[in-house]
């Protein structure tokens, strides 16, 4: 096992080389502590086996594809899945479709951890071909025109709505989100996610392309992880922008941390995976680890819960993915009526969007994100679409929530050339 002169190097050349494959998927840690997958980076290419399908019985069917093969699985699950959870639908506007749900085992795999490139299914040749692939530069030259489903006096219009749920006691929180989107679309994927990856670098990045739909994700948040016995939950409920000035900036963090409005939401959502993690946990192992973290990212910092648990033994580690999808921070409290309601006002089928996108090792631990703060592309209709939302309570200001959306599509805008 060799060292690469330049993991950056190495690192873009092994994602332009996974990409000539109809599928492939790279998780990218970022240097960020807590690896994504216990890897700085790993990158999965060309299909072994695959499985594509809807809701129905899609978690059964990834239990008999894991028991099959005991390998490495990449894949996704899109929002859409609650319907086999919950009697739920999702009938609103889809110009993406993309598969609900999405498995494979690569033929390639190559890891990387503390600057050593490894590789976990293949021949040692592939590093050689990945050091030696030549990189082809190609533009996007064609500007995009991004557009919004609904605009800013809808938008408000809608929270204010949604706070009467509130108000009548339908819910207690809403995870409301709306779509920007772009027709006649050409992009670069690679060099798109590139551009996003290093403008925005997290620790749950990642790129993912089946066939002609492509996931471009800069997300910092876990939806759920397995290592060994221990479930770990990480969701993400407040925001707020970063200052250039280093004493301005520590003094926002401070504002995140004890700002009440925030740290209300955060908590809600807690209790929520809370909740979900009973359903697979041994009894009272369900303990919150961290409550309001306060975790700086280039463009804001953000509050961040750790809640584990341990797994019970007689539940299957998928079903205890099922178990708690969809993410607490992504629904709202109570989660089905929330769901409902999500389905009700936002005008856009979520599909991939506040899905979730990771793998699962062949001792079946695991590890997935939340997919927000990406990019999604379907290059055979030239369709691109990013969807940004956050809760509403009672205490929403409807005009500073428009503004926090406007600042989590930030970098995405700035990434497409929008300012």
């Amino acid at each position: 096992m060799k060292t690469t002169q330049n993991t950056t190097e190495f690192k873009q050349k092994a994602l332009h080389w996974a990409n000539q494959f109809d599928v492939c998927c790279f998780l990218d840690s970022n240097q960020y502590k807590d690896h994504y997958s216990a890897y700085d980076f790993i990158i999965a290419a060309d299909v072994k086996e695959e499985l594509k399908c809807n809701s129905g019985n899609a978690f059964e069917k990834l239990k008999a594809f894991y028991e099959k093969h005991h390998q490495w699985l990449f894949g996704f699950f899109s929002y859409d899945i609650k319907n086999e959870i919950e009697n739920l639908q999702s009938n609103n506007t889809d110009n993406l479709n993309s598969p609900e749900f999405y498995f494979f085992v690569p033929k390639y795999l190559i890891a990387c951890k503390n600057g050593r490139p490894e590789v976990l299914i293949g021949t040692d040749s592939i590093l050689s071909e990945i050091d030696n692939y030549c990189i082809e530069e190609i533009s996007n030259s064609i500007p995009l025109e991004i557009e919004s489903k609904i605009n800013k006096n809808q938008y408000i219009e809608t929270v204010e709505t949604l706070k009467n749920h509130i108000i009548r006691g339908d819910i207690y929180e809403v995870n409301f989100c709306h779509e920007f989107f772009a027709k006649n679309a050409l992009i670069n994927p690679v060099q798109t996610f590139e551009l996003l990856n290093q403008l925005s670098p997290t620790p749950f990045a990642g790129y993912f392309k089946v066939y002609n739909h492509y996931i471009l994700s800069a997300t910092p948040e876990r939806f759920l992880a397995k290592r060994n016995s221990k479930l770990i939950s990480q969701p993400i409920k407040g925001t707020a922008k970063r200052s250039s000035n280093s004493a301005e900036d520590e003094e926002i963090k401070i504002q995140l941390k004890n700002d009440l409005k925030e740290q209300s939401e955060n908590v809600m959502i807690v209790d929520l995976v809370r909740h979900d993690l009973t359903k697979s946990a041994v009894k009272g192992s369900v303990k919150v680890d961290e409550l309001f973290g306060i975790y700086s990212f280039p463009q804001v910092h953000q509050m961040i819960s750790t809640i584990s648990c341990e797994l019970n033994p007689a539940i299957h580690f998928i079903d205890a993915i099922k178990n708690a999808f969809p993410m607490g921070s992504m629904t709202g409290a109570p989660k089905i009526k929330a769901m409902e309601l999500i389905e009700q006002y936002e005008e856009t089928k979520r599909g991939v969007y506040s899905g979730s996108f990771g793998c699962i090792n062949p001792n079946g631990d695991f590890d997935f994100n939340v997919v927000i703060r990406s990019i999604l592309y379907n290059s055979a209709n030239q369709y691109l679409s990013f969807q940004v939302g956050g809760a509403i309570t009672y205490q929403s200001d409807a005009e500073k929530e428009y503004e926090e959306c406007l600042l989590k599509a930030s970098a995405i805008l700035k990434v497409l050339g929008v300012h």
